[in-house]
């Protein structure tokens, strides 16, 4: 497994987030409710990028999600060791951080907030994943936690491995992938073998879908410059289809 540089390229968002963070189960999460109701019985799990909390990209991502019904809760599960913010658009040794960030450390936090969210009656859960949180809706889909999955320009994902163990294990948990043109982690031959394996009703069950924005490039969704219209219609466009689906089938 690697990264590549546009792992930690991109750009801050403007914007200050509303939500607040907790600790849940000894886990340090970041926490956004809705202001009307909603259904106490449903959750995102909002799997970040190797900026985590850190970033306030990702926090004002949730508060949108929040905005559209949906409580959502982002675990710490860097354990308090993301890749700075201040490190975004810059250099930084991905390969040494890597090592004590791979899910042996990183799924124990995710497991702690879902559990604990279950103790005070959240039944039901989606999980959206940005580059490197990708990984992780994949897994939480295999083990059966979740309910729906969005994963947007994934890392980590193995094709076609990934996918065939997709159609084995999550059978019947809906996908959605926010792909976009320029992308080594999740470059057109991963999306093509993707469409081919989970696409055409193969899946049994309902639910697979992957969105394919031109002119945007790894991590537009959660770090892409404003200023270029592809990009925040990319952006934008991702975030719409992210919502859409959990309405859907969450």
């Amino acid at each position: 497994m690697s990264f590549c540089d546009k792992c930690i390229a991109g750009v801050r968002h403007e914007g200050t987030p509303s939500g607040k963070v907790e600790e849940i189960n000894g886990v340090k999460t970041y926490v956004a409710i809705p202001e009307k109701e909603f259904p106490k019985d449903k959750a995102i799990i909002f799997c970040s990028d190797i900026f985590g909390l850190d970033l306030p990209n990702n926090l004002l991502l949730a508060d949108d999600f929040a905005k559209n019904g949906f409580q959502v809760y982002i675990p710490d599960y860097l354990n308090g060791d993301p890749v700075p913010g201040d490190f975004l658009g810059g250099k930084f040794d991905l390969n040494k951080w890597f090592p004590t960030h791979t899910a042996e450390f990183t799924r124990p936090p995710l497991d702690k907030v879902i559990a604990s969210l279950k103790e005070k009656g959240v039944t039901t859960f989606g999980a959206i994943g940005y580059c490197y949180g990708a990984r992780y809706v994949f897994d939480l889909a295999f083990d059966r936690v979740i309910k729906a999955a969005v994963v947007n320009h994934p890392t980590f994902i193995e094709a076609p491995k990934d996918h065939e163990e997709y159609k084995a294990k999550a059978a019947g948990i809906p996908l959605l992938i926010n792909s976009c043109e320029t992308d080594s982690q999740y470059p057109a031959e991963k999306q093509e073998i993707g469409d081919k394996v989970l696409g055409g009703g193969t899946m049994k069950g309902e639910g697979y879908e992957r969105l394919y924005w031109p002119g945007c490039e790894h991590g537009f969704s959660v770090r892409g410059d404003m200023s270029k219209p592809e990009v925040k219609a990319g952006k934008e466009g991702a975030f719409k289809a992210a919502v859409e689906w959990f309405i859907k089938y969450l």
